[in-house]
């Protein structure tokens, strides 16, 4: 990937939002800038971006820039991977960090690995897995996108890309991606990452831990229920990616991309989940 322009194309902003970006650069990092040319046009792409009050565009905007900083982008099969590509990809993987205060110490979810392979489209993944009577089993298995513990992130850009419509159902493989990311900061991936203090008014980590429990068990069999209904007696699909159904880290992953990318929708689906993810994620009030 070429390197960022250091120079932003401020002039097509209004004033206030020129005043505000340089505030915030002068915050963050004195890492290169994301030209205001590109940053529109990635907005015009993810109209769940765009939608963000200005202020947050501009954070967003330099998270994405620090981001980008850090981070290398390998393109698989033949694929460039340009600077417009790079910071869509920037862009959405900063969104679950937008309101966690210093950029530096939210971007630390993200500090155990620097790769990222994009593919142009789907990529086969061989796996292998031992049953209980010790019999190994080796398959194949299509991915759009995978995060590996303490590892690299393989993003499909043609889900990449879709991502501006395919948030109509709640979808984004580049959210889904990094949340797990942030699952992992505790460990294998689970549906449970770390937990801040004082989540839903609670004192302590056990009583944070009982409350998050609280709201994601009974969501995830509801869920689950619901899934199994519809592909065995063919009652109605659920609007959530039915992949959120195999385990409670690929709900936790998918239930996170709704809500980021569609947040109305998903209120109305789970509104049981909406204090617990509002409080992960410090959404102000």
């Amino acid at each position: 990937m070429e390197g960022m322009s250091p120079c932003p194309e401020l002039l097509t902003m209004p004033p206030f939002l020129q005043r505000l970006w340089s505030h915030v650069r002068t915050v963050v990092a004195p890492v290169p800038d994301i030209s205001a040319e590109l940053w529109l046009q990635t907005l015009a792409r993810y109209p769940f971006l765009a939608a963000l009050p200005l202020a947050q565009q501009a954070k967003l905007r330099a998270l994405a820039a620090q981001f980008l900083d850090g981070k290398e982008f390998h393109g698989a099969h033949g694929l460039v991977v340009t600077d417009a590509m790079a910071i869509d990809i920037a862009a959405q993987a900063c969104l679950p960090l937008l309101h966690w205060g210093d950029p530096q110490e939210a971007l630390a979810c993200y500090d155990d690995f620097v790769t990222i392979v994009v593919h142009p489209g789907e990529a086969v993944a061989r796996r292998e897995s031992t049953d209980a009577a010790g019999v190994v089993h080796q398959y194949t298995e299509v991915l759009a996108g995978e995060a590996m513990e303490r590892g690299p992130v393989m993003l499909s850009w043609r889900h990449v890309a879709e991502g501006g419509l395919s948030a109509d159902h709640g979808s984004n493989v580049v959210v889904h991606e990094f949340v797990h990311k942030i699952d992992m900061q505790n460990g294998h991936a689970n549906g449970c990452p770390p937990l801040p203090h004082g989540l839903l008014a609670t004192r302590g980590p056990r009583a944070a831990l009982a409350a998050w429990q609280a709201a994601w068990k009974p969501a995830y069999a509801d869920f689950r229920e619901a899934v199994a209904k519809a592909e065995r007696f063919g009652a109605e699909r659920p609007w959530l990616d039915a992949y959120g159904a195999t385990a409670p880290a690929e709900f936790f992953a998918v239930a996170c991309e709704a809500y980021f990318v569609n947040r109305e929708r998903f209120a109305l689906e789970f509104p049981s989940l909406m204090p617990a993810l509002d409080g992960f994620f410090k959404r102000p009030v």
